[in-house]
């Protein structure tokens, strides 16, 4: 699998130069993987919203490259035409929707780059369909919907678009548990069917182990780990030195082999917990 994005040595101060002077990144190096969900995870404050916000030009670095493609982002490449391959949906991205109607909100990315209107129409029909807005809500004002429903509004602006990396920031923050697997769910078809890359920001641990390829632990403007979600997680106790959490069947396997049973401690989801304690009953029985 290819790097579809390379960020090198990447470095961020807030207030250079004055009192208040605060490193945000400190010489980050990672790549995201064409066509992978990559998970994105850290306390508040550990970097991750500016790191994101440098994956698509929105903040420049004080030191190091971001590559797209191949190119360096702010040494050839085309920041403008940047943005629109990589959208970024902002945590709380509801509070953003400003048109008059749906239909208009999801269509004003579309039609800024310049797509005719049958085009930006067809875009438009296509993500309303993927975040799951009927049509009959496309001539409504985006306010007057509830607040799932504005959140996959802008969602759906971004993905109209049809960007080659979808980055979403907490995308579930605020929603009860159905809203969040609604979303997640939505946003994994979307994935699927188009071949996009995504990167999930996200504090929920079950939603990562769900549905990550692989995940990077951000921890004081750097980054601590890097690795697949069965690696992650077997470093509970470091995660939970640096306030993070792990999945609630991880921990379930943690206080297991604190009592002696002989299973993988690394376990996330739910399909494998089931796996290895049908194996343990089976080795149960054998001993019998």
């Amino acid at each position: 699998m290819s790097d579809i994005i390379s960020v090198e040595n990447l470095v961020h101060i807030y207030g250079a130069g004055t009192p208040f002077e605060r490193r945000a990144l400190d010489n980050i190096n990672f790549t995201v993987r064409k066509g992978e969900i990559l998970g994105l995870i850290g306390h508040t404050g550990s970097g991750k919203s500016t790191l994101i916000q440098h994956l698509n030009g929105l903040l420049k670095p004080h030191d190091g490259h971001i590559f797209f493609e191949g190119k360096d982002i702010w040494n050839g490449g085309d920041i403008r035409a940047t943005r629109f391959k990589i959208g970024l949906v902002f945590q709380y991205p509801e509070y953003q929707l400003f048109e008059e109607t749906v239909y208009k909100d999801v269509a004003f990315g579309p039609k800024n780059m310049g797509l005719s209107e049958d085009e930006a129409d067809e875009r438009v029909r296509e993500a309303v369909y993927f975040v799951g807005i009927g049509e009959e809500l496309l001539e409504k004002s985006p306010f007057e919907l509830s607040g799932g429903q504005k959140r996959r509004v802008a969602i759906a602006g971004v993905l109209a678009m049809r960007p080659e990396v979808l980055i979403l920031d907490e995308p579930t923050a605020g929603l009860d548990p159905l809203g969040r697997q609604e979303i997640l769910a939505r946003i994994e078809e979307f994935h699927r069917e188009r071949g996009t890359t995504v990167v999930l920001v996200t504090h929920n641990m079950e939603e990562i182990a769900r549905y990550a390829d692989r995940i990077v632990v951000m921890d004081d403007a750097t980054i601590r780990f890097e690795g697949a979600p069965s690696e992650i997680f077997s470093h509970a106790s470091e995660l939970s030195e640096i306030g993070l959490d792990v999945p609630m069947i991880t921990k379930v396997f943690l206080r297991l082999h604190e009592l002696g049973l002989e299973v993988d401690t690394s376990v996330y989801t739910l399909e494998s917990a089931i796996s290895q304690l049908i194996a343990l009953r089976e080795r149960g029985r054998g001993n019998a």
